[in-house]
């Protein structure tokens, strides 16, 4: 058994069972992939995919164990790797980091300076989906750390670091007759064609239950994973924006005027992901530290041995 192969067949199954994909992935040729797989097979004694002539086409029920197995053990060699780096050369190395628009746009961009001021060797990449997705691959070991709201939370293998809660605000044309409204209402928000984000994104989930437990159908005209395009959208006159509060800057969006809408909808906490596990790197800690300064590398440590408190 080689630890080629096991990288062979984990990145097959990551791939849908495309073994073309995989190659390509893995930078190398399909023919060689496919023997490899073959080879492996063979000396377990057990089929790891089920085929239809030449197509793979599922995962066996001892395949499906063995994949978990392998799962761990690549991750305990990635761990040997980040432990060798860590004492040959400390200050330089990768950072992967899968978050949201909004984190990304928002939230990051000064600590992301912070950070290269800091690791100017480290290259820091950002990886943008939705919640889900930015979840899903930290779970999967793909990337460092994952930043997002409650989807986190659906995913066991992934230790949640709390970081710190928002809200959302209204945002409107400066003419906008809501914005004479003290306080706002949802029964006057409802009232108005409304952008806001789409069901992937997190938070949304909780605009709805706020409707939906005064007994209210809100008018939502469009929706966006962008808070940008939700503001933009709101400037051309479609509709009122129910947006993050942070995604609002007065000056910026000189366009627009926002209402703090924290008394209408549940506030929602913003948590990193780190794959149970894994081992970190002193800049990884730093980074995470420099954005929630109350997660210092004792309280994460804590946490990833499992004694300290994930909320």
């Amino acid at each position: 058994m080689k630890l080629q192969q096991l990288v062979y067949i984990r990145e097959v199954a990551r791939q849908g069972l495309n073994v073309s994909a995989a190659a390509d992935a893995l930078h190398t040729a399909q023919p060689g992939v496919s023997s490899q797989v073959r080879l492996l097979e063979d000396e377990l004694s057990v089929q790891i995919f089920e085929r239809n002539g030449k197509r793979l086409i599922g995962v066996t029920e001892p395949g499906k164990q063995i994949l978990e197995i392998v799962e761990r053990v690549l991750q305990e060699v990635d761990n040997i790797k980040k432990v060798s780096g860590e004492y040959s050369d400390e200050a330089s190395g990768r950072l992967v980091v899968a978050t949201t628009h909004t984190q990304a746009r928002y939230a990051l961009p000064l600590v992301v300076k912070q950070f290269k001021e800091k690791y100017p060797q480290v290259r820091l990449e950002l990886q943008q989906g939705s919640p889900a997705h930015a979840a899903e691959l930290a779970a999967k070991g793909r990337v460092d750390i994952a930043i997002a709201t409650e989807a986190i939370a659906d995913f066991p293998d992934l230790v949640m670091l709390p970081c710190y809660e928002w809200n959302r605000c209204v945002v409107c044309p400066p003419d906008h007759p809501l914005l004479g409204m003290q306080p706002l209402t949802l029964e006057a928000l409802v009232q108005h064609p409304i952008v806001t984000y789409d069901f992937a994104i997190t938070g949304r989930t909780k605009i709805n239950k706020a409707f939906e437990a005064a007994g209210l159908e809100p008018n939502v005209v469009l929706t966006a994973i962008d808070s940008d395009v939700i503001k933009t959208y709101v400037e051309l006159g479609l509709g009122v924006g129910v947006l993050a509060k942070m995604a609002f800057d007065a000056e910026r969006d000189n366009n627009l005027r926002a209402i703090d809408a924290a008394h209408l909808f549940e506030s929602s906490i913003t948590r990193i992901g780190i794959r149970r596990g894994a081992f970190l790197r002193r800049y990884v800690y730093d980074f995470i530290e420099m954005f929630a300064p109350h997660l210092t590398r004792v309280a994460i440590e804590e946490m990833m041995l499992g004694r300290g408190q994930e909320k």
